[in-house]
């Protein structure tokens, strides 16, 4: 099973390889195209296979190799709450449609291409406009954006860029989503902070198939 499995990773790698437009750099592995080489289900305790299998889609055989998922499984006991909190976030209060904003605003202050490209897609997909997501995307201003997502933009900026929240954007995070949602939404944002932190220190690349759709340097 285990010779099977790093054949299969050969394999992986050498298909990777070849669809790198450029030379990755030493540290980078060809297969989880970060810093940490792919952990293998076999390798692991029975605990870990455990919670191999709970992060899995596909009961321990859709693990991909790349992203917060494959990253996270370095610390098992620590990677099954981050899903648990991650799964359950994606239910907040507040929508999919805030969701998604909050996860981009903070792939957008961490530069994430990674959590970018894949959450620019589910945001269209949940009803967040693309003119929402160009304001996130280009660092533009929140005017002619209703007030409700100018708001949440505002939160995001504040939060991470001036470590402060004014008494009067509370009122307003409170005003449009309760209690709840408002905390919900920073919970989200600080969720994808955690991951942005992760990938950004293993420097995870895209996927050959994943178009990159942040311009890093846009500010």
């Amino acid at each position: 099973m285990r010779m099977r499995s790093a054949a299969a990773l050969v394999i992986l790698a050498s298909v990777v390889l070849g669809a790198q437009s450029t030379q990755l750099p030493a540290d980078i592995h060809p297969v989880s195209l970060s810093r940490l080489p792919p952990i293998q289900r076999a390798d692991l305790d029975e605990e870990g296979k455990r919670i191999w299998d709970y992060l899995a889609p596909a009961g321990g055989r859709g693990m991909s190799p790349t992203g917060p998922g494959a990253v996270s499984m370095y610390s098992p006991t620590a990677a099954q709450p981050i899903q648990a909190l991650n799964q359950y976030l994606r239910k907040t209060v507040a929508g999919s449609r805030y969701f998604e904003l909050s996860a981009l605003l903070a792939a957008r202050e961490f530069d994430q291409q990674y959590e970018w490209s894949g959450h620019e897609p589910a945001a269209l997909r949940a009803g967040l406009e693309q003119s929402v997501i160009d304001v996130v995307k280009f660092n533009k201003d929140t005017a002619g954006l209703s007030e409700k997502d100018a708001t949440v933009i505002r939160l995001a900026r504040a939060l991470f860029r001036d470590h402060k929240v004014s008494s009067e954007l509370w009122a307003k995070m409170v005003e449009f989503f309760g209690r709840q949602g408002a905390l919900e939404i920073v919970m989200t944002m600080g969720d994808y902070a955690m991951a942005g932190f992760m990938l950004t220190a293993v420097d995870q690349r895209l996927p050959p198939d994943r178009k990159p759709l942040l311009p890093i340097d846009n500010r």
